[in-house]
């Protein structure tokens, strides 16, 4: 199988910040493949590149097996793109942004119709209401839509669901998976560790660097050392008690409970469960339970935060 995406050696900076920094990847045709990380960590830099909107200071790209510099027409033509953002015209209907977006790639919505329908059919019945009065959710079909509608052979997707309802996140998500299904590759950033679950593989990505590429259920099985779930009254309290724990390597705020990993390799789960309660009970935190857990994505992506250099200055 050819890849979609080839990214070798790139490197970006604005300034005096590096944007990205010597990274390198591949996609897969037909794969779904996310970019994991906070803001600043250089997702929309990348992807700006990818999209022949940014050209690189150093290393090489293509898509679809054209150069992101040299073949930047033929790359524009055949590539989905929805930026960060809503970036669609506000004073336009749904149906004259989608009707514009056809024209601006030579065809037609009645011949990209087949694609779109899945996600176009639940806001044509508002086809004629300005796209400023949509929803977010709406919004976020409407953007797909017009990313969609002159049928390209890969969708660039740049934190598609920021700012948008769990409901429409979802529905989304579902969308993308029928499309992953008819064979498109879909390369799409997020922040959200429960969407990065649904890709094939994911890049975790801070200050400009790649830290792991893996499936994102396989990234936590190389958590080197004991961890463990404790759930308490006082959260920020019990924070700061097991951060002061001699053994403590560190300790996270995760939901409603806290995430403690030991510093030592070699201890039982268990036993650091079993002392994590006498210590913290010992100073005045009642029932609080301490259990051993498997790591998941959000863990690993800590640790290898806090093992990265520091990033000289943050970028999109």
């Amino acid at each position: 199988m050819s890849n979609a995406v080839d990214v070798r050696s790139l490197s970006k900076s604005f300034g005096s910040v590096k944007a990205l920094d010597d990274i390198s990847f591949d996609v897969a045709e037909g794969e779904l493949f996310g970019l994991v990380g906070p803001d600043g960590a250089g997702k929309t830099t990348l992807f700006r590149i990818l999209t022949t909107l940014l050209i690189p200071d150093t290393g090489s790209a293509s898509v679809l097996g054209l150069d992101v510099v040299k073949d930047l027409w033929a790359i524009r033509s055949r590539v989905g793109y929805m930026p960060g953002g809503f970036a669609l015209y506000p004073d336009l209907s749904v149906a004259e942004n989608l009707e514009f977006f056809a024209a601006v790639f030579g065809t037609t919505v009645e011949k990209g119709y087949e694609l779109i329908a899945p996600i176009y059919k639940q806001i044509e019945p508002f086809r004629d209401r300005r796209a400023d009065a949509l929803s977010g959710g709406m919004k976020q079909k409407l953007a797909l839509s017009c990313a969609l509608v002159h049928r390209p052979d890969i969708l660039l997707l740049d934190e598609p669901t920021t700012g948008v309802d769990a409901v429409s996140r979802r529905e989304f998500w579902d969308q993308l998976g029928i499309l992953k299904a008819s064979g498109l590759t879909i390369v799409v950033s997020t922040p959200y560790m429960d969407e990065a679950l649904r890709c094939d593989r994911v890049a975790l990505i801070h200050g400009g660097k790649i830290l792991e590429i893996d499936p994102p259920r396989s990234i936590g099985t190389r958590y080197g050392l004991p961890l463990i779930a404790v759930r308490g009254g006082d959260r920020f309290g019990l924070l700061h008690t097991l951060r002061e724990f001699p053994h403590a390597h560190a300790v996270y705020l995760f939901g409603d409970e806290l995430h403690y990993t030991d510093k030592r390799a070699d201890a039982l789960p268990e036993a650091v469960a079993r002392e994590l309660g006498e210590y913290v009970a010992a100073r005045g935190h009642k029932d609080v339970e301490a259990h051993p857990i498997v790591a998941g994505i959000e863990d690993s992506f800590m640790e290898l935060m806090g093992s990265a250099p520091a990033p000289t200055a943050t970028a999109a």
